[in-house]
């Protein structure tokens, strides 16, 4: 008896008082975590020393290297903003910190795939503009006329305009060889723009009006510069309104292509759907053990039954 009581009133006995027993299970129902910087340090430190759902969670490949140091930058925030107490409530922290971490890469899968989408188009449609043409090279159409339908097409006939034209004013008349050389640059069988240039060389030399050899190789020269100059400046003018065309077709196909496939979409929302139930639900647990321990009455989870 004498024990007793000396216990219950704080005595020197080796056990613990019941007062002091029933004192220490109050202020733990009140604590809701660590308040001080001394505290949050050691919770902290905990996320580091736990981590049981996280030891894998940050993916280190060959040609994907997540960030380590975000992912424990997230980790510290989530666990002093949430600040578990006791390794229940710790792992509970833990499954909030990775489902959010899964639930950012969800994220950019999504941007990853809009990206793709985007600029796979865009690529697509860059490699086949000079196809268009250049398959046609060595067949029987005359593919001037789709040539000048696009930038690249008019773009081409540019520059072997100009090559001709230096050409030609390099070597002071318009020789066989040059014609060839023009005519060449569009597969074996030309086009009307290489036909109509010959056309004129050999119209001039059948009527040449009593000209010298001289003077008839002049007149041809400046004939065929001032039909190439007309052909550049009219590609020229062409040349911008297609571009303005294709700049803003482009662009409304680029803005088509922003959101994914329906595949994508419905793989990347069933994936998010499952992170968000996992986390919903590691955060009703949590909040559930904090008000319990916290002291108030936190009836059972309603179960419903299908």
């Amino acid at each position: 008896m004498e024990e007793m009581t000396m216990n219950e009133t704080g005595g020197s006995g080796d056990g613990v008082s019941l007062r002091k027993l029933e004192a220490n299970r109050n202020n733990a129902l009140k604590s809701t975590g660590p308040k001080t910087a001394r505290g949050k340090a050691v919770v902290r430190m905990n996320a580091f020393k736990h981590g049981v759902f996280s030891k894998g969670v940050v993916v280190q490949g060959l040609q994907i290297r997540e960030r380590s140091k975000e992912f424990q930058q997230l980790r510290e925030r989530l666990w002093d903003e949430l600040a578990p107490v006791g390794v229940v409530e710790e792992l509970l922290v833990d499954r909030i910190v990775t489902t959010h971490w899964r639930m950012r890469r969800a994220l950019t899968a999504e941007a990853g795939e809009i990206a793709l989408s985007v600029d796979g188009g865009h690529w697509q449609r860059k490699k086949k503009g000079p196809q268009r043409f250049w398959s046609l090279f060595n067949g029987l159409s005359d593919t001037l006329t789709e040539m000048e339908q696009s930038a690249s097409g008019l773009s081409y006939l540019i520059q072997v305009l100009k090559e001709l034209q230096e050409q030609v004013t390099r070597d002071g008349e318009v020789t066989e060889a040059a014609l060839e050389r023009f005519r060449s640059g569009f597969g074996a069988m030309g086009n009307s723009l290489t036909r109509e240039l010959e056309g004129l060389r050999k119209e001039l030399l059948a009527h040449p009006g009593g000209s010298s050899a001289e003077a008839l190789k002049g007149e041809i020269q400046r004939a065929i510069l001032g039909r190439i100059e007309g052909r550049l400046n009219l590609y020229r003018l062409m040349s911008e309104e297609c571009e303005d065309r294709e700049e803003r077709e482009e662009a409304a196909r680029q803005a088509a292509e922003v959101l994914p496939s329906p595949e994508v979409v419905d793989r990347i929302q069933r994936y998010e759907g499952k992170l968000e139930r996992q986390l919903y639900r590691a955060m009703n647990q949590l909040e559930r053990l904090q008000r319990r321990r916290s002291g108030e009455a936190v009836p059972p989870p309603i179960t419903i039954v299908s």
